[in-house]
């Protein structure tokens, strides 16, 4: 009985490994038609094998839904595409199969992870841009840019809603105001919320005196999901509340902070803070 047990599992694990195998030699095909010189000439950067990906793709061939798929693994994705291929000798043609009728997807350079699903005569390939937030610049890049974009906002008349507003005098950067956007930005970050009250209950005005900032006036803007300052400020003048505390020509400072939590619900998050100080 040990004997024919150990056959069994020899067997099975034989087979195992060379499902894998295979599926390691599409993951290998589909970066050599992205690569430079490939077939999709697309110049795009090599795919990552991901497990989450593969049980997306087993899910769909068992008939669920690409929704309903994703959902059940808990993977977070910006954009997906799914190629699935069917026919007998399939790996045998499988190179100029995906070159003639798929290089637009397989090509993408957004795209970042792929999973495969292989049952033999149909082949199910899902492509996916994970969801990774990141905001590619320094701490001294992101101050430089989010007062250069504010100053250049406020130095023309605009309206903010149905409410106009004269230019103003541009603000100079102020690193208490940065440390208490830093915080409160890191706060929500973490904790994956987003509110102008802290989870303490602090008002900003708190939050900016608990950093050492004496003020005579404060307001505070706050966004998620944007990554960049140009898209955070853009965000900012759109909303007739956030336009007006960045168009009010009593504030003389400013300081700003953004946070960054993949784990989170929107990622990004990014605090303005503005005071006239006493």
């Amino acid at each position: 009985m040990k004997t024919v047990l150990n056959v069994v599992f020899f067997a099975l694990l034989a087979a195992s490994q060379c499902v894998q195998a295979q599926t390691d030699e599409v993951v290998r095909l589909v970066n050599r038609l992205r690569a430079p010189g490939g077939a999709c000439a697309a110049n795009a950067p090599a795919l990552v094998a991901q497990g989450a990906l593969d049980a997306i793709a087993a899910r769909l061939a068992r008939g669920a839904t690409l929704d309903g798929a994703v959902k059940s693994v808990g993977y977070r994705l910006t954009a997906v595409h799914v190629i699935s291929v069917t026919g007998a000798g399939l790996h045998a043609r499988l190179e100029a199969l995906l070159a003639g009728n798929y290089c637009t997807q397989i090509g993408l350079p957004t795209l970042t992870d792929v999973g495969v699903y292989d049952g033999g005569d149909q082949l199910w390939i899902v492509l996916a841009a994970s969801f990774a937030p990141k905001v590619a610049m320094t701490r001294q890049q992101i101050a430089a840019r989010m007062l250069a974009l504010v100053n250049q906002a406020r130095a023309k008349p605009r309206s903010c809603g149905d409410k106009p507003f004269d230019a103003a005098r541009a603000v100079r950067w102020d690193e208490s105001l940065e440390i208490a956007a830093s915080l409160h930005a890191a706060d929500m970050a973490a904790n994956n919320y987003f509110s102008h009250t802290g989870r303490d209950g602090s008002t900003s005005g708190q939050r900016v005196t608990r950093a050492g900032y004496r003020y005579r006036m404060t307001g505070e803007n706050i966004a998620a999901g944007q990554l960049s300052p140009e898209e955070a400020v853009a965000g900012w003048l759109k909303s007739p509340t956030h336009c007006a505390n960045l168009m009010n020509g009593m504030y003389t400072e400013m300081g700003a902070a953004t946070a960054v939590n993949a784990t989170s619900t929107m990622g990004v998050y990014w605090v303005q803070l503005f005071g006239l100080p006493m």
